[in-house]
């Protein structure tokens, strides 16, 4: 994974298939069922971690003002929070 290898996803995928590790054959069928997805995460260098941030960081400003602000209230806050 660290190395962005696809290429060598499929047999690593047919060894937990073959090894009894149950709990891995359920993420190999996950894997297998969408691959050119799996793919081309491994092989291209983005990333969504900094999107799945600011989705965190409403969240939690949303969460703190539910029951006690409106959406012009939550959308200032979102606006002008660092």
């Amino acid at each position: 994974m660290r190395d962005h290898r696809s290429d060598l996803l499929p047999t690593w995928m047919d060894r937990v298939l073959a090894d009894d590790l149950h709990a891995l054959h359920s993420l190999v069928s996950g894997l297998r069922r969408d691959i050119d997805a799996v793919t081309a995460a491994f092989s291209t260098s983005w990333s969504s971690g900094q999107v799945e941030g600011h989705v965190t960081r409403v969240k939690l400003l949303k969460r703190t003002g539910f029951g006690r602000a409106n959406l012009d209230l939550l959308r200032r806050r979102v606006l002008h929070s660092p």
